[in-house]
């Protein structure tokens, strides 16, 4: 069977544990080469366990390839280094997912003001500086894919599933609408940029590490978001682009 992503190269952002880790593997054993980007180069907290380096062995010892880039995405000359590294070791970039994400699930009147703007500048900003630092490489072999990663929270209009708190909802929000006006941006480029975001919480270490066991009931695991992601993966402008949508919906449309 041909793999759906051979000869592609791909960087997830947030992809040393969680959603970032699973979509970061499925897309090397889809035959992509990956940098794995995200801050943890050691496990600080046992209840948080994963690293980088972790999750680029992985890929490697399944007999794929990968490079591990510390990276934060709410620095622009990290971003830079990220992106150069994965051009100096792989020549191209044709697939960024924009996962790596934090909350702060207290309410507005005891959200301090860093807070709210570290929320903001991870989820949102963190997805414009790694956006506006691969197209340039995209937009000169006209072919790229750009998947951000949202979620249930940025139309819901109470507490939600999950208590992620306002900041997170309002970020995700406008990574929808990034997302659109994105997409018509640069579609004469050849690049899809689609929006992802779980339709049923996924069930990952960061979610785990500020959920109860009680509160666990209908977590699912990341497969059904990995084949989205695969699947959105493999667009250019000439297929699916401009969708905002959950795996729910993606897998019904288009038979994942």
């Amino acid at each position: 069977m041909q793999m759906k992503l051979a000869g592609k190269v791909a960087i997830v952002t947030g992809a040393s544990r969680g959603m970032g880790k699973a979509m970061a593997v499925g897309f090397a054993k889809e035959g992509a080469s990956v940098v794995v980007a995200a801050r943890s180069e050691v496990e600080i907290d046992k209840n948080l366990p994963g690293t980088i380096y972790q999750t680029a062995q992985q890929i490697k010892d399944l007999g794929g390839n990968a490079i591990p880039v510390r990276c934060d995405v709410t620095d622009e000359t990290n971003v830079a280094g990220m992106v150069e590294k994965c051009l100096d070791a792989f020549g191209r970039i044709d697939i960024l997912v924009n996962n790596a994400g934090v909350a702060f699930h207290y309410p507005i009147v005891e959200t301090p003001l860093k807070r709210w703007e570290l929320v903001i500048k991870v989820n949102l900003t963190g997805a414009f500086l790694c956006t506006k630092a691969v197209l340039p490489s995209m937009m000169e072999q006209r072919l790229g894919s750009i998947i951000n990663l949202s979620s249930l929270a940025a139309e819901e209009r109470d507490t939600g599933t999950v208590p992620t708190g306002v900041a997170y909802a309002v970020a995700k929000a406008g990574l929808d609408r990034f997302t659109w006006g994105l997409a018509a941006e640069v579609g004469k480029y050849n690049i899809a940029v689609n929006c992802l975001k779980p339709k049923r919480v996924v069930d990952t270490e960061g979610m785990r590490f500020w959920a109860k066991e009680e509160e666990r009931q209908g977590w699912v695991p990341p497969d059904k978001m990995v084949k989205c992601a695969v699947f959105l993966a493999a667009q250019d402008a000439s297929g699916v682009t401009g969708v905002v949508a959950t795996d729910e919906e993606l897998s019904q449309w288009h038979g994942l």
